[in-house]
């Protein structure tokens, strides 16, 4: 015993003289030599401190009661000396998208009682919410932490700079930290040499660009970086020395780096994982990365300016297992590349992601021997031909994506032999051929199935058997422009796993049949849209969450069905639905975001239980028989952006409380019986984009507020009602306008001289986003406009008492495509400048007190295809040139009787003469008033020649008789033969000249 004791006190000071445990290591060494069975109780104290000044809404720190707080949960303490030695607090169910998992996450104010545990060397408080409170000062004092992580947790303010005292720390996780106060410094990370993993993820380190590289090369023991979404945009190209040579996990990655790869970059030789996506990086050599040998994941995705060529020396990174390249500008084909890969004796890439770049060519038949590869997209390209037949080679492939492509002719038999298939991914492209039960027969894993056609030109058959049973249960299944009909797809009976289905285009003709509906799916999309199915749908479908139904464009009859109060989109427009929409409709869906059932057959009013869907957005049934007035109810959906209540028989005024939606985009009332004025209310809707409010009764003036309050205005429709006053000025101030239809009106007054200023029409509008609908008149006919809406550029100011002359400023509007000023009261001359409408397709000044004559540089407008000119005072020759020689209509004319040429029957002054003149001498037919003069002139002289030798016989007797009258007469023929030589000489020296 006495031998032993010795040797203790001489090991105790061997270890003090040696420097081997100085006061923190005496403390460590205590922290595992105590024969305790039970926590200590100061530390015991010291938890219960910690948590009473927590939040705990689970309760989750509930059971911490008793003596040994050892055996609380998230409490780990060393097994010999019962020291708390961890605490692992992070919150198990961190906050997902939808705000649950909150009850679960601890906050208020953390105790530094935290101190009293002397041998804490681990603390997670990870995922909780401390509602921004300042990460603690005396953290700072916690000298034997070697692991902390806060991630998440909610923490905010100045990070202090104490926490570079933590000279034992190993780990160090401050993701997410909410810094908006933060001096960005960070010199204190200079004291964490020790330090091996450092994430400030999502921390705004903009202010400290300048040396945040400094900072992190003074931690030479660094394995892991992760810096992604940190604000920096400086990525220095060169720095002296690189110090965290070992490091093998580099995430930079959603930052704003606008450079070159760095060089330095390629010298971190033990790099495994290197993470540079979602930047601005400008490089063409990526034949680099191959010098870092290690790499098994490399992710340079979404850096659009990334360009250069996939070689095989890439391809020769043998340790690879995820490659990410997609959203850059890489262009070439990828044949050398992927045979590098397939070269590799033991090629570990499982991940090939390759999407949206600028990649071509076919793909080559090497691509069967990466044998380990499990995920490949290709989406997004223009690689061309077919599927090679060795993909079947790829028996661990569980995703297959080669969608929006330029692929064609037939899909690859093969495909039926990847049994690990999960996900395929063929939409798209332009398949064609047959589908058959072959193409699916082991694959036995597959889940989602996609064949989307490119466009619904239908050239690829899906050919299945009623009596198949497909080796695979889908949860997600879209076929678009397939042909599937006329039948449902039997096959689908043992499909009770689906969730998304999409069969549209397919063809299908008959009933959706019953054993369909008794699956019993719990679906998150179901779309039948464009068949011609018959029959009515139940209202037992069964949606989760956010769930969409599109059954629009088919034969669907019935009352219109009422599905689960999950759903948030109905499309369920161009059927034969009938009766009137459910009194309860709005309480049965409380959660419908988009409601369309258009161009049906509903009748009756709109229930004012629609006001309370608080979350609906598009609310669109026009082309029904909707009746009843517009219902105040409306003044509940303060969310809406698109209305759209067109086509129906709504009667009374338009309701005032429609100036309550803020947010409303597109309001159509058009096509009703609505009365009354334009309610003011509306000028609060100053996002409106498209104002439709033609056809119908409304009256009084259009208010100034309409070009004062609106300023995104697109299209204004007020055509067909009874509207009176002036058009006022104000509307000159829509520089977006690009539809103006005020037809149909009774106003007066002049056409605004601002109408010039209206810049929406000499500009390209951005089809992103446009859902304007109209019908418009244009060509001559009336059309409804959808999709390409945005181009269509329209002034129709036709069927009112407007009087004065067209104002010149009309002709500035270079993208005009309509331009309707007939049955007015206008007058002077149309503007010479009015060719410069370059793009004007309908031109119709009709009906008006126009005069003078029609521009020679009308005859310059290319693209005019419907001219009206009829009933004005227009005068003089028509042009006979470009445009104008397709005009042969003589009615778009008719009414100017002082208008002559081709195609009217009324010659010009001089038609005739120049048909029988040479071309070299029809310039001298119209010389003036002195050639006509001496024209007429001889044939005066020759008809009373003429006359005279028939007419008169008794002259001739007398003449005999009287020498005096022979003498006369002789004179007279002489005077008649010298006035015929000298017109014919002069007109043949003319002829000469």
């Amino acid at each position: 015993m006495a031998k032993h004791n010795t040797l203790l006190s001489f090991v105790f000071l061997v270890i003090l003289s040696s420097g081997f445990c100085g006061f923190n290591t005496l403390k460590l060494c205590s922290c595992y030599l105590s024969d305790k069975r039970s926590c200590m109780e100061i530390e015991r104290q010291a938890l219960l401190k910690f948590k009473a000044g927590l939040t705990d809404p689970s309760g989750r720190l509930s059971t911490w009661v008793g003596n040994d707080c050892c055996r609380w949960p998230g409490v780990v303490c060393s097994r010999r000396s019962r020291h708390v030695m961890k605490l692992k607090l992070g919150n198990q169910f961190p906050t997902n998208s939808y705000g649950e998992g909150t009850d679960y996450a601890l906050g208020g104010e953390i105790s530094p009682s935290l101190l009293d545990l002397n041998c804490l060397d681990y603390l997670d408080l990870s995922m909780n919410n401390f509602e921004g409170i300042p990460i603690p000062e005396f953290f700072g004092s916690l000298h034997t932490l070697r692991y902390l992580n806060l991630s998440g947790a909610g923490f905010g303010g100045l990070i202090p700079p104490h926490l570079g005292n933590l000279s034992s720390l190993l780990f160090l996780d401050l993701n997410s930290y909410s810094n908006d106060r933060i001096e960005n410094e960070l010199h204190w990370l200079s004291g964490l040499s020790l330090l091996k993993h450092l994430n400030l993820g999502n921390v705004e380190l903009s202010k400290a660009e300048a040396h945040w590289l400094q900072a992190v090369n003074m931690l030479p023991s660094l394995l892991e970086l992760h810096l992604p979404s940190c604000g920096l945009s400086t990525l220095p190209l060169s720095i002296p020395h690189v110090n965290f040579s070992s490091i093998s996990v580099l995430d930079l990655s959603n930052n704003g780096f606008n450079t070159s790869i760095p060089p330095w970059l390629f010298n971190l030789s033990s790099l495994v994982h290197l993470h540079l996506s979602s930047n601005n990086l400008q490089d063409e050599n990526l034949d680099e990365f191959a010098r870092l040998n290690s790499l098994q994941d490399l992710d340079l995705s979404q850096n659009s300016f990334l360009r250069g060529k996939l070689s095989r020396t890439l391809g020769n990174l043998c340790s690879l297992r995820m490659l990410d390249l997609s959203v850059n500008a890489i262009s070439g084909e990828i044949n050398d590349f992927i045979d590098g890969l397939s070269e590799c004796r033991n090629s570990c890439l499982d991940s090939l992601f390759l999407g949206y770049n600028m990649l071509g060519g076919s793909l080559p038949d090497s691509i069967g021997h990466l044998r380990n590869l499990k995920h490949l997209s290709l989406t997004t390209n223009s690689f061309s031909g077919s599927i090679p037949e060795s993909i079947g080679n790829l028996s661990s492939l569980r995703r297959l994506d080669l969608s929006t492509n330029q692929m064609k002719g037939s899909i690859a038999v093969n495909l039926g032999k990847l049994s690990a298939l999960e996900v395929l991914d063929l939409s798209e492209n332009q398949w064609e051929g047959v589908i058959t039960e072959a193409h699916f027969s082991n694959l036995t894993s597959l889940q989602e199935l996609t064949i989307r056609q490119l466009t619904n030109n239908i050239t690829l058959v899906f050919n299945a058997s009623s009596r198949w049973i497909p080796p695979f249960k889908l949860n997600y299944l879209e076929l678009k422009a397939c042909l599937i009909g006329p039948k449902f797809p039997e096959w689908l009976r043992n499909q009770n796993e689906l969730n998304y289905i999409v069969l549209s285009h397919a063809k299908i003709s008959s009933t959706i049949p019953d054993w369909f509906w008794e699956l019993h799916l719990f679906l998150n999309v179901l779309d039948f849209s464009y068949n011609q199915i018959t029959g009515t749908v139940p209202n037992n479908i069964r949606f989760h969450k956010q769930g969409e139904i599109v059954f629009n464009f088919n034969n669907f009859s019935g009352p219109l069905p009422l599905f689960s109060p999950n759903v948030s989109k109905i499309w369920l427009s161009d059927n034969l639905f009938s009766g009137q929409i459910p009194a309860d409709f709005g309480q049965r869906m409380p959660f419908l975001e988009d409601l369309d059932v258009s161009s049906n057959y509903l009748t009756g009013i709109i229930p004012s239980s629609i006001a309370n869907i608080s979350t609906l957005l598009t609310f669109v049934v026009s082309n029904n028989h909707l009746s009843g007035k517009l219902p105040d109810f409306l003044n509940g959906l303060q969310d809406v952006y698109l209305m759209d209540v067109s086509e129906n028989n709504l009667t009374g005024n338009i309701p005032v409380t429609l100036g309550s939606f803020s947010s409303i985009q597109f309001l159509r009332l058009s096509n009703n019986e609505l009365s009354g004025e334009i309610p003011s209310s509306l000028q609060n809707c100053t996002l409106l984009e498209t104002l439709d409010l033609g056809d119908n009764r409304l009256t009084g003036k259009i208010p100034t507020w309409i070009g004062q309050r609106l300023p995104s205005l697109l299209i204004l429709s007020l055509r067909a009602n009874m509207l009176v006053g002036e058009i006022p000025r104000d509307l000159c101030s829509l520089s977006s306008l690009h539809i103006l239809d005020l037809a149909g009106n009774n106003f007066s007054g002049h056409i605004p001289n601002c109408v010039g200023n209206l810049s929406g029409m000499t500009t390209v509008l951005d089809s992103k986003r446009y859902e304007g609908q109209l019908w418009v008149v244009a060509k001559g006919r009336t059309l409804f406009y959808d999709q390409l809406l945005y181009l269509v550029n329209i002034i129709d100011l036709s069927g009112n008492n407007l009087y004065g002359d067209i104002p010149e400023g009309i002709a500035s509007l270079q993208r005009l495509g309509t331009l309707n000023l007939s049955r007015n009261h206008l007058s002077g001359m149309i503007p010479d400048n009015i060719g410069n409408l370059k793009q004007l397709e309908t031109l119709d000044l009709s009906s008006n007190n126009l005069s003078g004559t029609i521009p020679s540089g009308m005859a310059s407008m290319t693209s005019l295809n419907h001219l009206n000119l009829s009933h004005n005072n227009l005068s003089g020759r028509i042009p006979a040139s470009n445009q104008f020689l397709t005009f042969i209509d003589q009615s778009i004319y008719e009414g100017n009787p002082r208008l002559c040429g081709k195609p009217l029957a009324t010659k010009c002054n001089g038609d005739d003469d120049e048909a029988n003149h040479p071309p070299e001498a029809r310039e001298n037919i119209h010389d003036g008033d002195e050639d006509e003069d001496e024209h007429d002139m001889l044939w005066f002289f020759v008809s009373m020649a003429i006359g005279s030798v028939v007419g008169f016989w008794g002259f001739w007797g007398t003449l005999i008789v009287k020498s005096s009258w022979r003498h006369a007469y002789f004179q007279f023929i002489d005077r008649i033969n010298d006035r015929l030589i000298e017109v014919i000489v002069g007109k043949r020296a003319r002829a000469r000249r």
